[in-house]
């Protein structure tokens, strides 16, 4: 069976051995092109060949084998939405827990930003398969990333994930609610920046300084749950307030609290 033109050759791995062989759906998701889900799902609807013949479940391919993508799988992933919420406190980004509602409850045409530049509209639809991307704890406000799209997911919380995010955070020091900054030992600052551990778990280096006498700026490359929380614990200090307003090259921006946009086809994390 020949390709017709509607597949695109996908590309072929550099790093793996001739001989190593791995699932269909791990090589689309290593090559970027989709999630491993995604991938099953091309599978399924037939628009996935190797070797000219039309893949099936389960198949193993090596670096040498000739993978092929119908453009419909192009075309459907395009529909994909990507949400950008600031999340209100009370919320939780997963699953409803203990009586709290998931973040993904507040997507709604009502609570579209106005200021939105997107040309996309709302519809229920774009809710279905709709995730977080990471976490953003219960009591914490800020950007929280909603999506459909595989690829997004793979990028902001997949293993090998290094996008940054910054946050805002509020502390006090003991008694201390004022001028904070004076108060708190610098050997402390430095630990918060290298030489803590969570879960048993060096953690990777953060950034970490003072915004002003009252609030710290966090850049972090990994998403331990309630890290900073956790990380100020450990040094003496309490959180009292944490905002997240930046993921990679991605700000929160102007973006009311409780609203939400969609990520514009020109912005990448």
């Amino acid at each position: 069976m020949s390709d017709t033109p509607r597949f695109r050759r996908a590309p072929r791995p550099t790093a793996a051995a001739p001989t190593d062989a791995v699932r269909l759906n791990k090589r689309l998701a290593d090559l970027g092109l989709c999630s491993r889900r995604e991938a099953d799902e091309w599978i399924e609807r037939g628009w996935v060949r190797v070797n000219g013949q039309i893949a099936v479940m389960g198949l193993k391919v090596t670096p040498q084998d000739d993978v092929r993508v119908d453009q419909q799988a192009d075309a459907a992933q395009a529909q994909r939405v990507t949400i950008l919420l600031h999340k209100p406190v009370g919320y939780v980004s997963g699953q409803a827990e203990d009586g709290h509602q998931p973040a993904v409850t507040l997507i709604n045409a009502r609570s579209h930003w106005r200021g939105d530049a997107a040309r996309t509209r709302f519809s229920p639809a774009q809710l279905r398969g709709l995730a977080p991307a990471g976490r953003l704890d219960i009591d914490s406000v800020g950007l929280l990333v909603l999506t459909q799209d595989g690829r997004v997911a793979r990028q902001l919380i997949g293993e090998n994930s290094d996008v940054d995010k910054e946050y805002l955070v509020r502390v006090a020091y003991g008694e201390v609610q004022q001028n904070v900054q004076a108060a708190f030992p610098h050997e402390g600052l430095a630990r918060l920046r290298h030489g803590l551990s969570l879960d048993g778990q060096t953690l990777k280096p953060a950034q970490v300084d003072w915004q002003n006498p009252e609030q710290l700026r966090f850049v972090l490359r990994e998403g331990k749950k309630r890290q900073i929380r956790r990380m100020c614990e450990q040094v003496g200090l309490k959180v009292t307030g944490l905002k997240r307003i930046r993921i990679g090259r991605v700000t929160l921006g102007q973006l009311p609290v409780g609203q939400w946009r969609y990520l514009g086809a020109n912005e990448k994390f």
